[in-house]
């Protein structure tokens, strides 16, 4: 049995920089990893399976646009292996679920199947992220998703990750976008947390005012989050999830249990993020 985590993506800042002809936008995104996500198994089987479990399996797909299994047709077509997916991350919530599933699907194959990882071109097939997942460590991703640059050394961060529990389209958030030629991110530049969050903070979600639009829980859930005590708040990806940046795991746990205490019908997680 070989097991693989798929860890939480978060962008911490999401600049929408244009559009491309055949209607990819690109983005200048910092992108980080958490400690909390999807676990995935693997086990050799005579064809290829895919079980879900977990709290959070319901309304995840598991026919053929499943992107662990799209991910496994891509590394070796007609290769059978039994997966199970143990869903701990909400669908489509903006913290990469479906592109870390398939990053983790990719690894935990190769190593199953003793094959060869794809290039990130390749990877670019299965979505934008995947290539970002494929690593789980911070880095700047730029284009759509393709150019991958390293980041000076972090400061520990830790997170609070809340979703209101509302569906936030990605297709009509980029659509409602007021400009897709917005201004580059800032060039890293910090020494400690924070110098950290005052960068950070100059940073933007160019998806945010868009999503807001759509959905409203979205501002009450920032404005939850700059109550708790966090240093910085903002949506990741195309939302609804939101997080909150804390210089301490014990600041983190502790506005996590009160935001879960006033609004029990949220997912709120706190987590650290993998900055080594």
């Amino acid at each position: 049995m070989i097991r693989e985590q798929a860890p939480a993506k978060i962008n911490l800042a999401l600049h929408v920089t244009g559009q491309r002809d055949d209607g990819y936008h690109l983005l200048d995104s910092l992108v980080v990893f958490a400690g909390i996500g999807d676990r995935l198994s693997f086990a050799p089987a005579p064809d290829l399976s895919l079980t879900l479990t977990g709290p959070l399996a319901a309304g995840v797909p598991t026919g053929p646009d499943n992107l662990i299994l799209r991910a496994a047709a891509l590394l070796c077509p007609d290769q059978g292996a039994s997966i199970t997916l143990d869903k701990q991350l909400p669908h489509a919530a903006g913290l990469g679920g479906g592109s870390a599933d398939a990053a983790a699907s990719l690894r935990g194959l190769a190593r199953l199947w003793d094959r060869p990882l794809p290039d990130g071109h390749e990877c670019l097939t299965l979505g934008a992220d995947v290539p970002v997942c494929l690593s789980s460590h911070p880095q700047r991703m730029q284009g759509i998703g393709e150019v991958l640059s390293p980041l000076p050394a972090m400061p520990p961060l830790w997170a609070v990750l809340v979703n209101p529990r509302v569906a936030v389209p990605t297709g009509p958030v980029f659509q409602g976008l007021a400009s897709k030629q917005n201004p580059q991110m800032d060039a890293p530049d910090w020494a400690d947390y924070h110098s950290f969050i005052i960068w950070l903070s100059r940073q933007r979600n160019d998806l945010e005012s868009s999503a807001l639009a759509l959905a409203p829980e979205v501002g009450l859930t920032l404005t939850v989050l700059r109550d708790s005590g966090a240093s910085l708040s903002r949506m990741s990806g195309s939302g609804a999830t939101c997080f909150g940046l804390f210089a301490s795991a014990k600041a983190a746990a502790q506005a996590a249990h009160h935001i879960s205490h006033a609004h029990p019908h949220w997912w709120v997680q706190d987590t650290s993020i993998l900055v080594g």
